[in-house]
């Protein structure tokens, strides 16, 4: 089972990373950040959830695969 985890690929967190390699391993993670660079202009709670998200997704070299 695939579990969400914060990427080894990051940028700033590694949040857009993880939910890339989550939804489906081959969705690229710069189009999920660009997705959200989108919708944080658009809508400007997307900003809050990015970082209450780097705080509580754990880091993917935290766990054992």
């Amino acid at each position: 089972m695939n579990k969400l985890r914060r990427s080894k690929n990051k940028v700033i967190a590694g949040v857009c990373g993880g939910l890339a390699k989550y939804i489906n391993p081959d969705i690229d993670p710069v189009a999920v950040r660009a997705a959200t660079v989108v919708l944080s202009i658009c809508i400007p709670i997307i900003p809050i959830i990015y970082l209450v998200l780097a705080l509580v997704i754990p880091d993917e070299k935290d766990y054992r695969y």
